[in-house]
């Protein structure tokens, strides 16, 4: 009961901090290009106007920018305080990026922010410009060293297991760098920052249309902001549909989760909700046929041959081929010095089930299953209201287009209720990647149980209280800073 609860607490306190970057991080993706956006139109048109309104977003991003930094740098630490067996295990290949993330992408972003923030009367203008581009770009860059290293844990490539040091040792930089669920999760995760920033900014532009302030600016930040956001939130589309075959492919109890497919096979239906279904809908999504093989939860745990002859064990299989590595690990690390032709035996025995050794640490088949409700109905929260928000986003731009959105108080009060509609998006298609994937750390290698710190569950009950009142208190100090710069306006003489 100890160890469940220490697993329990852990996972609270990474979900916690996890949670709470996500709210900083996609609008700091969004706000760069829709702030550079602008500022391009200033360096084309010569036009004072845009370079005001680039300044104003620019103001909102730095806030968001710092807060998000505070938060991202406490969740990197939690590897190592609360998931060390997870940091030595795989420290050498999970390590790689975050490094590079570190040491390339944090001081490119640093760098130019300076000249970006405080550089408008000091450089020309095309140099600032590039600078607040590359500053955006660099946010990217970041993002995506921090994806390689998720999608790994979704989808492990380019290592091997080495039973002398205990760990798994990267072979292959390049398969870790070009794994393609972690350039699928790159541009889904970047899109939907797209999406994030620009119903952000259509949203309190439509707070001065509301108050009937700055209709100039507020105008045309949402015409800014709906372009960005409709081809971001298409490419989202796009990147998601992606996402789908990998994780029919790499992850199929996570699909199943997603779908609540107990029972699977060919022209699997899709779920719109319980009792409402698509029929053929998720063979096609997950495999690009109608009539594709889908496996169901039931079909993971029993084991089936799916549409091209390959037969996958049952759930049962995984698990003694995993105790057959554990133990055979365990007797070659015994054995190596005094008998090595028994050590050597004990090593093929290992290399023979090593894609299992995971399993080793699983008790029953049933532990594989994820939490089905919470993924079930978070997977539909985050299309839910992706499709609403895109649907927003265009009526938006055809009222403004069309000179009829000042006029449309109902669409500007919609348009304000929504910016936390995207924030849950977001945060659903996490819960969906990561819940979706438990009870694995690293899919299918190291499950969440055998990865924990050997810590007391009262510290870590301890510092995740510490926590939420540190973050909460984050949030509100950024809040307050917000409402506060938007009360005041972007001074915009002629708004």
């Amino acid at each position: 009961m100890v160890e469940n609860a220490l697993v329990d607490w852990s996972r609270a306190q990474f979900a916690l901090t996890a949670g709470y970057h996500w709210i900083f991080v996609p609008l700091t993706l969004g706000l760069a290009v829709i702030m550079a956006t602008m500022e391009t139109l200033y360096v084309i048109k010569r036009d004072e106007f845009w370079k005001r309104t680039a300044k104003f977003w620019m103001k909102l991003f730095a806030i968001n920018f710092a807060v998000g930094i505070a938060t991202g740098i406490i969740l990197e630490f939690e590897f190592g305080t609360n998931w060390s067996n997870y940091s030595w295990f795989v420290g050498d290949i999970f390590g790689a990026p975050l490094a590079i993330e570190g040491i390339l992408a944090f001081f490119m972003e640093a760098t130019f922010f300076a000249v970006m923030f405080f550089g408008w009367e000091k450089v020309n203008r095309k140099t600032h410009l590039a600078a607040t581009w590359l500053t955006g770009i660099g946010a990217s860059i970041s993002a995506i060293w921090i994806l390689i290293a998720n999608a790994w844990m979704q989808h492990p490539v380019g290592m091997e297991f080495n039973p002398d040091t205990v760990r798994h040792e990267m072979v292959d930089f390049w398969a870790l760098a070009l794994n393609p669920v972690a350039i699928v999760k790159f541009f889904h995760s970047v899109f939907s920052g797209w999406m994030t920033g620009s119903i952000f900014v259509i949203g309190i532009s439509s707070w001065y249309l509301l108050k009937k302030r700055e209709t100039r600016f507020a105008l045309a930040s949402i015409r800014v902001a709906a372009v960005v956001g409709i081809i971001g939130t298409a490419a989202l589309m796009l990147s998601g549909d992606g996402s789908g075959i990998h994780v029919a492919k790499y992850q199929p109890m996570k699909l199943a989760a997603a779908e609540g497919l107990e029972q699977g096979g060919e022209a699997a239906p899709f779920s719109l909700v319980p009792g409402v279904e698509i029929p053929g809908m998720l063979s096609l999504l997950a495999t690009h046929d109608v009539d594709g093989y889908v496996p169901g939860i039931q079909e993971l745990l029993q084991g089936y041959t799916d549409s091209d002859g390959i037969t996958h064990p049952s759930a049962a299989e995984k698990i003694e081929r995993g105790r057959l590595a554990l133990n055979a690990f365990r007797d070659y690390r015994a054995l190596k010095e005094s008998n090595p032709e028994a050590a050597a035996e004990a090593r093929k025995v290992l290399e023979e089930n090593v894609a299992y050794f995971g399993y080793g640490y699983i008790q029953q088949p049933e532990e594989l299953i994820p939490p089905v409700s919470l993924v079930y109905w978070s997977f539909r929260v985050m299309v839910g209201f992706g499709g609403f928000l895109l649907l927003l986003m265009v009526v938006v731009l055809w009222a403004e287009w069309k000179g009829r959105l000042t006029g449309m108080k109902w669409l500007q009060l919609l348009s304000l209720c929504s910016i936390p509609l995207v924030y849950l998006a977001g945060q659903a298609g996490w819960i969906v990647a990561e819940v979706g994937r438990q009870p694995w750390v690293i899919q299918g290698l190291l499950p969440t149980k055998a990865a924990v710190s050997g810590v007391s569950v009262g510290a870590v009950q301890t510092t995740f209280f510490l926590f939420v009142v540190i973050f909460t208190l984050f949030l509100a100090i950024e809040l307050r800073i917000m409402v506060k710069a938007i009360k005041e306006g972007p001074k915009i003489a002629d708004c």
